[in-house]
C-alpha cells in the first residue's frame, strides 16, 4: 500500500511517473531493453535527455541564452563547481547564510583562495529567520552573490529575490526548483539536486547563463567543468540515464498539469493548511518567523517532547512516514514537495488533531 512519505529528500515521486517508468521497465520504446541498459550515447538516449531538457526549458521558461546540464554529485558538487568555474584565486565573492545547507557552501568556497563574504547570517537565529529585503549590501567586485532560496533543514524560505545589482546570482534551488513559477533571467546560475521536485538521487541540474562560461580554473574537473559540459550532445560524464529520463517524465507530468502557475497555487494551498493546523493549536508549534516559513518544508514540534516517539509511531501506522525532525532541530518535520497531493496533507492535519486529543 502506498504511504504519505514526508520525507526531505529523496522525497515521494507523482505516482503517475512511478506508473509510466514501470510499464517501461524492461521495455523502453519498443527497443526491447530498460532504460537503464541503452547506451548513454547511443542515439535514442541522447534523444531522451534532449526532450528532458526541453521540455524542462518549457516548463520553467528558460531563457535560449542558458545552458542547462544534467551532471552528478547532488547539489553538494556544486559548492566546489561554483568557485571552480566562476572564479580566479583572490577574488571576491558573497554568500547569505541561512541555514546549513548555505553555511556548507560558504565553507566550501573558502578552500579556494577567495575572499569569502558573508553579507547576511542568520546563525543567531538558529536559522529560523531570513534577512530583511534589503537589509544587505553586496560587494560590487564580488563575482557572484550566493543564496539558498529554501534550507529544508530548519524550514526556512526567502520570500524574495535577492536585489544583486550588477553581481551574478547564484541560488541552490534544490528544495523549490519546479514548486512555482521562477524568472530565470534574475540569475546567473541555478543549481539543484534532483531529489526533491525533479526525480530520484544522483542528478544534479545547472542553468548557467552563456556569459559566465568560459572561466573555469585550469585545475576544473572535467566533469565539473560547466563550458566542457555544456558542448553539444555532451556525454562526457557518463550521466545518470535513469534519473535523467525520470526528469523528463516529471517535466511532462507539470506541463499536463498546468504547469508551474497551477502547481504553486497547489503548494501554497497545502502549506497554508498546515501552517494553519499548526498556528490554531497550543499543542504543536512552528519555530520559524512567519515571513520566512518554507512552502516545501514545514518543521514543528510537540508542546512535550517525550511524546514525540509515540507521534511518530501512530503517524507510521496510519500511513504517514518520514515525519521525524532533523537531528540539529528535533521535533517534526514534513516536506510536502510537488507530488505529495494535498489529500496527504488533510491525512496529516486529521492525525495531528486526533493525536492533540488524546495527548494533551
Amino acid at each position: 500500500m502506498r504511504v504519505y512519505n514526508f520525507s526531505a529528500g529523496p522525497a515521494q515521486l507523482p505516482l503517475p511517473v512511478l506508473e509510466r517508468a514501470a510499464s517501461e521497465l524492461t521495455d523502453w520504446s519498443g527497443s526491447g531493453m530498460s532504460v537503464l541498459e541503452v547506451s548513454h550515447r547511443g542515439k535514442d538516449f541522447v534523444a531522451c535527455a534532449a526532450d528532458a531538457e526541453a521540455t524542462l526549458r518549457r516548463v520553467m521558461g528558460v531563457p535560449e541564452d542558458y545552458r542547462v546540464l544534467f551532471l552528478q554529485g547532488g547539489a553538494t558538487a556544486q559548492f566546489a563547481g561554483i568557485p571552480l568555474n566562476l572564479t580566479a584565486p583572490g577574488d571576491t565573492v558573497a554568500y547569505l547564510n541561512t541555514g546549513q545547507w548555505s553555511a556548507k557552501a560558504v565553507e566550501q568556497a573558502r578552500a579556494y583562495d577567495l575572499d569569502v563574504v558573508v553579507v547576511a547570517d542568520e546563525a543567531a537565529s538558529s536559522y529560523t529567520t531570513t534577512p530583511e529585503e534589503g537589509s544587505f549590501s553586496v560587494p560590487q567586485d564580488a563575482r557572484y552573490l550566493h543564496y539558498t532560496p529554501n534550507e529544508t533543514i530548519g524550514g526556512v524560505e526567502f520570500g524574495y529575490v535577492p536585489d544583486a545589482g550588477d553581481v551574478a546570482l547564484v541560488a541552490d534551488a534544490s528544495s523549490t526548483i519546479l514548486s512555482r513559477p521562477l524568472d530565470v533571467s534574475r540569475y546567473g546560475l541555478i543549481y539543484a539536486g534532483a531529489q526533491k521536485n525533479m526525480g530520484p538521487s544522483g542528478l544534479c541540474v545547472v542553468i548557467v547563463r552563456e556569459d559566465l562560461l568560459g572561466r573555469a580554473r585550469t585545475t576544473t574537473p572535467v566533469v565539473l567543468d560547466y563550458t566542457r559540459m555544456s558542448a553539444a550532445d555532451s556525454m562526457l560524464n557518463t550521466p545518470p540515464t535513469f534519473a535523467v529520463y525520470l526528469l523528463g517524465l516529471i517535466a511532462h507530468w507539470l506541463e499536463d498539469n498546468g504547469g508551474l502557475e497551477a502547481m504553486g497555487e497547489r503548494n501554497r494551498a497545502k502549506a497554508e493548511l498546515l501552517y494553519g493546523a499548526v498556528d490554531a493549536s497550543d499543542f504543536y508549534t512552528n519555530p520559524v518567523q512567519e515571513r520566512s516559513r518554507s512552502w516545501m518544508n514545514v518543521p514543528f514540534t510537540l508542546a512535550d517532547p517525550a511524546l514525540d516517539a509515540d507521534f511518530l509511531l501512530g503517524a507510521q501506522a496510519a500511513g504517514l512516514t518520514n515525519l521525524k525532525g532533523h537531528r540539529s532541530v528535533g521535533g517534526m518535520r514534513a516536506s510536502i514537495y510537488n507530488a505529495m497531493p494535498i489529500e496527504g496533507v488533510q491525512a496529516l492535519v486529521d492525525y495531528m488533531t486526533d493525536f492533540e486529543a488524546t495527548r494533551a
